[in-house]
């Protein structure tokens, strides 16, 4: 073998112009990942808010005009009910109107139910702790999360 034999690789200019297309990729790419994370929460917060709404409604209807009651919330919804929203004893012949627990605000990962900061008036912003807020008085059911309120969602 003669001494000018050239040996196999690539050089540092060409690395490095692999490198700057690689980054220049992932900068673009990555935004757009996280910004589809955000859409698909608030599709879930949107589904979830729809769905317990409705279910709340169909609770009123069942028990004679009356929204369930804050402190008995979670148990009205997810156990069955007599026509007085009562858990426990005989004829529980409604419900339960969510399966399992209640939802998770995709949000904030809580299905903590809240009172609203003003019964009757619906919620400008978050109030507390929880993943939701409840207004007996008028069946409402609210996030309990900022990014809710700083975008259109209401």
């Amino acid at each position: 073998m003669g001494t000018n034999a050239r040996q196999a690789g690539f050089t540092l200019i060409e690395v490095l112009i692999v490198v700057i297309i690689m980054a220049v990729l992932a900068a673009t790419i990555i935004p757009q990942f996280s910004s589809s994370t955000n859409d698909a929460k608030e599709s879930s917060l949107k589904f979830n808010l729809h769905t317990i709404r409705s279910q709340i409604e169909l609770y009123k209807v069942h028990h004679l005009g009356k929204y369930p009651s804050f402190d008995n919330f979670v148990d009205q919804m997810t156990k069955p009910t007599n026509v007085n929203g009562e858990t426990t004893g005989a004829n529980l012949i409604y419900g339960p109107y969510i399966q399992g627990d209640i939802p998770a605000n995709p949000f904030n990962g809580s299905n903590v139910v809240v009172r609203v900061a003003t019964p009757g008036q619906v919620p400008t912003g978050p109030n507390g702790e929880g993943g939701w807020q409840y207004d007996e008085t008028n069946g409402g059911f609210y996030p309990n999360n900022p990014e809710y309120y700083q975008s259109s969602g209401k």
